[in-house]
């Protein structure tokens, strides 16, 4: 105890990934990197290597199912489902088949193709925008690692090391490290790297242990034993804290339990401001199974159903039934809520190449990938697989409360091209007798500024729009939000932003057509307010961030919003245009 109180109290800062205050001795856990040796195969050989590896593949294969069965028995099925991903991985034919190719080209032993194709793959992924995708990355290089272990006989490692009740240090934290986390000894969940979809988080949330991704250099500051503070809401690490520091946040985490509880109270009630104005609150999914959350999350519907993720599941093209089923599985378990579907938005920052991808888009290496082929414009160049999609929708829009949603539209050619394309699929499936929505509501994603500047064109062709602020802010201010050196200049409250979004929802507004934000700050209940103020009229967000932002809603009047939102249009710094909203929030949650 003497030893703790005389380090200095040190305060860092990561990514709030999972809600909890905790307080523990550090465990710091590294886990070493296969070394690869690199040596030549006879010609005569190489049917061997290619046998070595099938096997390898199958052994992987056995040790992931027996990992996927415990985490099913010990922690739940749907965080089991994180290693589907891992299996499709050890099946994907472009992986296997790239590493034979290099085999038979190189005449490199095995171990040295493969560990050279993954990494080519791991590479890709670990460059793309979205943060849910990037995490494939992390799948990749937890397969990769145990193949190549079973190549060169060695043991499989886990964090089965984890003794005592610690607070769990690393740079990052494969899914199969996650999978071994005992909650009765980890206390807290805390990386250099990883983000908030990681698998980590994902288990980590479902013990309800505090978890901090993106602390950058925290396995270099801390050492075993430290003790530290975790507080999972802020995103806050406090190293050697103080008795004064301890006891301020015996009390802080109390009131998030008391706060906690009053949310999850208010979210059975309407969205409803003090002043009468009902507010739609919508939910953000990827896969049919999460219609449970929607249900759960008292969500009004689906604002962003993602689709890409049927694609990026598959070692193949999904075909037309198969994205029917899935479609139609989110549109019939919601109806009457609406369900807002978004086409393919993938490619450039995206690649549909390897692990589940696919190769049948010919990609190609780009330089600026945010600004290339992706989304529509892909779409657009491939119109029979875009059209299978859209047939899809249609089919599932029998239900009647199905919407679509083109992603990247940067101006009325392109909605004028994927429009057409539709009608022909309308008119294909009129004259098979298949039933469809005929009124089907057909909206645009504004996320480009030509979009934004040009929204009055737009919406004369649009039954809604939906605000995607993330790439909008990034165009906007010209921030590649994963970059670290200038991630902390993607503002939302920048003035730029905020008078652009004004302008969209007047657009809008101007031709009877609703906007919606589906970004992150949807999810913000600092920042609700004041998109609500400047005139949104629905916010889709993340499930579990809707009882926040109900609770807002329920404390707060419209009237106020739009007075708040008017202040902030004067004011010239996104650092005060921050603050004031802010203010606003604290004023409105009041003692609670």
């Amino acid at each position: 105890m003497a030893d703790k109180l005389e380090k200095k109290e040190t305060t860092l800062h990561g990514i709030p990934a999972s809600g909890g205050i905790a307080y523990g001795q550090v465990f710091l856990f590294t886990r070493n990197l296969v070394e690869v040796p690199c040596y030549p195969i006879d010609a005569a050989k190489r049917s061997g290597e290619v046998a070595r590896f099938e096997q390898s593949l199958l052994q992987a294969r056995q040790q992931i199912a027996k990992v996927q069965s415990e985490v099913s028995r010990n922690i739940g099925e749907e965080e089991a489902r994180i290693f589907d991903a891992h299996l499709m991985v050890l099946e994907d034919q472009a992986l296997i088949g790239e590493t034979i190719r290099e085999l038979e080209a190189t005449g490199l032993n095995v171990e040295t193709c493969f560990n050279r194709v993954s990494r080519r793959y791991i590479k890709a992924f670990s460059e793309i925008d979205d943060e849910y995708l990037r995490e494939r990355a992390s799948d990749i290089r937890d397969v990769a690692q145990r193949v190549l272990q079973s190549l060169l006989g060695q043991a499989d490692t886990s964090l089965s090391t984890l003794a005592g009740e610690r607070v769990l240090v690393a740079s990052d934290i494969s899914p199969s490290d996650a999978a071994a986390l005992d909650r009765s000894t980890a206390l807290a969940v805390v990386t250099d790297s990883g983000s908030k979809t990681s698998h980590a988080v994902i288990v980590a949330r479902s013990m309800k242990v505090p978890a901090i991704v993106g602390m950058h250099d925290l396995t270099r500051r801390a050492r075993n034993g430290d003790w530290a503070l975790v507080d999972g809401y802020e995103g806050r690490v406090i190293l050697n804290p103080t008795e004064a520091t301890l006891t301020r946040y015996g009390q802080i985490q109390e009131q998030k339990k008391h706060l906690e509880a009053e949310f999850l109270k208010a979210n059975t009630q309407p969205a409803i401001t003090l002043d009468g104005a009902e507010v739609t609150l919508l939910a953000n999914i990827e896969r049919p199974d999460e219609v449970q959350l929607v249900a759960g999350y008292n969500a009004a519907g689906v604002g962003l159903y993602r689709t890409e993720y049927l694609y990026l599941d598959n070692a193949r093209i999904p075909t037309e039934s198969e994205q029917t089923l899935a479609y139609t599985q989110v549109a019939a378990a919601l109806a009457p809520q609406p369900v807002t579907i978004r086409t393919l938005d993938i490619g450039g920052d995206k690649p549909l190449c390897g692990s589940g991808g696919h190769d049948f888009f010919s990609p190609h290496k780009e330089d600026n990938p945010f600004l290339g082929f992706r989304a529509i414009r892909l779409c657009l160049e491939y119109p029979e697989i875009f059209k299978s999609q859209l047939r899809a929708i249609l089919k599932a829009s029998a239900h009647g409360n199905v919407r679509l949603m083109y992603p990247m539209i940067s101006g009325s050619e392109e909605l004028a091209r994927a429009n057409a394309l539709l009608e022909e699929c309308k008119a294909e499936l009129r004259e098979a007798g298949t039933p469809f929505d005929e009124a089907l509501p057909v909206g645009a994603m504004i996320e480009i500024p030509s979009a934004a500047l040009t929204a009055d064109i737009l919406a004369d062709k649009c039954h809604f729009f939906s605000i995607g602020t993330n790439d909008l802010i990034q165009y906007l201010l010209a921030i590649d939000r994963v970059n670290d050196r200038i991630a902390h200049l993607y503002e939302p409250t920048h003035p730029a932003v905020l008078r652009t979004l004004r302008r969209i929802v007047e657009a809008g507004h101007a031709r009877e057509i609703p906007v919606g934000i589906c970004g992150e700050v949807g999810g913000d209940p600092i920042l609700a307010p004041l998109l609500l103020g400047l005139g949104i009229d629905a916010l889709s967000m993340t499930p579990p961030l809707i009882p926040a932002v109900r609770y807002l809603v329920r404390k707060m009047a419209l009237k106020k919003a739009r007075s708040l939102a008017e202040r902030a249009l004067t004011l010239s710094s996104p650092t005060a245009i921050y603050e004031l909203c802010t203010e606003f929030y604290r004023e409105q949650m009041g003692a609670v």
